[in-house]
Order: C-alpha cells, then structure tokens, then sequence
C-alpha cells in the first residue's frame, strides 16, 4: 500500500547501482516479456474494491469460489468487503497492523506476515491455507506484500496454487528485469505461475515512473491478474491499455500506461 511504499522507495534507491551494474539481452527480454502479455477471455473484467489504491481487475467468474486469502491489509480492505458482500469469505494478514480497516464477519484476520518459514512473526502461505478457509473448492489469492511475493510463490507448491481461481498480485522491484540475475530470478516465479494461469490484466502503479532501456518500459511496481487456465474457453489477445476500469493508485501523480512492449497494440 502507498504508506509502505515509502520504505520501498529508499531500498530502490540504494539498490539502483546494482540494477543497472549489468543490463540483460534486449531480444531475450522481449521473448520473456512476450511470453506475459494478456489475453481477453470469454470472462469480462470487473472492478472489486476502492477507486484507487485497494481496487483491482479480475475475471468475471466469481461464482463457485469458496473463500480469498488475502496477504498484505495495512489499511485498506474494501477489495475484501466487496468479495465478502458477494458471500465469500476472506482471510486476511498482516503483521504491521492490529486489525482490518472494515470489519466484518466473513472477515479473518491473523497478525502474521507472509514468507518461506512459520514462526510469531512469519507463516508460509501452504501453512495458511491448510489451517484456515475450506479444504476443497476455488479460491482467490489477492497479495501485496511489498516484493515478498517471489519468495511465497516460489516455496508455495503448485499444487496449493492451483487451488485458486483467480490471483491478484502487485509485483514490485520488476525493475529488476533489466539485469540478467533478475530476469532468470523473476522470470522463473512467471513461468511457474504461466504454466496453469493466463495473464488477464497488467496495470502499472503509478507511484513509479517506468524504467527506460533502449526502446523498452518496465514499471517497477505492477499489478497483475491470472485466471486459471481451465477456466478459460477463448482467449484472444488483449490490445487496449488502460481499462475502461482502471484507476490510478496515487491520485495526485501522472498515470502510466502500460508500455507496448508489455501487449500487442492494435
């Protein structure tokens, strides 16, 4: 969330030196970044949440979905009451607060952060869902936890991430990309996530101005919606950017559009 992005905003300048000591292959960049691009299914985009920073895209195939775990609260919730106005219960955590910002009783909330080990202060997501929300069922994943998220979905075995549905996750440092360490290091999250998932929706945050590389644009900070593949009859690419629905998160800073090298434009 915004407040916590200003503690991600020095580690990114102290970490610029080392994203650009090394620059990756612009042709193999384009082929991983290809390999991204969003397609429109035959399940329509709707908007859950605020109109800023807390709303975000998803597919438009919510029924049948048995509950959401959602990592990353600090203090906005309004993605989740939307979801639990539609009876599904959420599962939020986040060891930074005390409590959601709403209450609600399809609203659980634990004070524990999200990561690869399980101790007072962490729990991996595998732990979380084994103790927590039904056994059987889709489920949804909506995560921000502020560049943690390559370490979960990478402990996190493709068996329990193939229980949800739908995922919503803001990716951070995707800065990263442009050195060679980054790419291998991110691109194998994606390509874990893209083997049962499609892209459905990229929308930069515009907190961040994108980082230029040549005739390349990557938005540090991206928000990135997946359907699962099974839940998909036809896919086609996805050509207009920004969605009708999109909003920015910060309200008083230019938007970002999502760059073409990220789709196919029309």
């Amino acid at each position: 969330m915004i407040g916590l992005l200003k503690d991600y905003v020095k580690s990114r300048l102290l970490d610029n030196d080392l994203m650009i000591s090394g620059t990756s292959n612009e042709k193999e960049l384009r082929e991983y970044l290809r390999d991204l691009f969003p397609v429109a299914t035959d399940k329509k985009l709707i908007r859950l949440g605020g109109p800023a920073d807390g709303g975000y895209l998803v597919p438009d195939d919510l029924d049948g979905c048995v509950g959401c775990f959602s990592p990353g609260v600090y203090n906005v919730s309004d993605f989740e009451l939307g979801l639990a106005r539609r009876g599904i219960p959420c599962f939020l955590a986040d060891f930074s607060v005390d409590a959601p910002a709403i209450q609600n009783d399809l609203l659980d909330f634990e004070k524990k952060f999200l990561g690869n080990e399980n101790n007072a202060k962490f729990m991996t997501l595998q732990n979380w869902m084994s103790r927590k929300g039904p056994q059987t069922g889709d489920l949804i994943l909506q995560m921000d936890i502020e560049g943690g998220e390559y370490e979960v979905l990478i402990e996190t075995s493709s068996e329990y991430l193939n229980r949800f549905r739908i995922m919503i996750i803001e990716f951070h440092s995707l800065d990263r990309l442009l050195n060679p360490i980054g790419l291998k290091l991110i691109g194998a999250v994606f390509k874990k996530i893209t083997k049962h998932f499609d892209v459905v929706h990229i929308h930069p945050n515009n907190y961040f101005k994108p980082i230029e590389y040549r005739d390349l644009k990557v938005p540090p900070i991206m928000e990135f919606s997946f359907l699962r593949k099974d839940r998909v009859s036809r896919r086609t690419p996805a050509r207009r950017f920004p969605h009708d629905l999109d909003r920015r998160n910060v309200a008083n800073r230019d938007d970002v559009a999502l760059p073409n090298c990220w789709f196919t434009p029309e």
